[in-house]
């Protein structure tokens, strides 16, 4: 991965984290550590396995971007056929993602981060811990 592109990574969770009460942010490291302290002792093979499902959980960026792209497609799909009120969920949508895109915080973030929807960095944090755990075992 190119430096440039982590770096854009990094500060995406950054912005997410500054804009995320310090409580939020605290909890979600907590179970992030809880998860990896859960999986230190356990086998190679259930790490990897702990590890293709954290290469699967959606980030709070992913889940921002398909959550506001599916109410703004269907605000216009509605709008287009049903009632032309509909156009006002996109009109909603769309200023909170573009918000999200230039200050890291939009009104749906909060309540995701209250959820435990974690970033990128703090899931590749457990990621990395875990594989780390795998390289240190003695070979059996």
């Amino acid at each position: 991965m190119s430096h440039a592109l982590t770096t854009v990574q990094d500060d995406d969770a950054d912005r997410v984290r500054r804009s995320t009460a310090l409580d939020v942010n605290r909890q979600i490291d907590r179970q992030t550590e809880a998860n990896i302290m859960h999986y230190l002792n356990a086998t190679p093979e259930v790490i990897r396995e702990r590890v293709g499902e954290l290469d699967h959980e959606w980030d709070i960026e992913r889940m921002l971007e398909v959550n506001a792209s599916t109410l703004a497609l269907t605000g216009l799909v509605l709008g287009a056929t049903v009632n032309k009120k509909w156009l006002i969920l996109p009109g909603i949508v769309l200023p909170f993602l573009l918000q999200h895109g230039l200050r890291g915080w939009c009104p749906p973030l909060p309540v995701l981060r209250h959820l435990g929807v974690r970033t990128r960095g703090e899931i590749d944090r457990e990621k990395y811990a875990l594989l780390a755990s795998i390289k240190d075992q003695p070979a059996s």
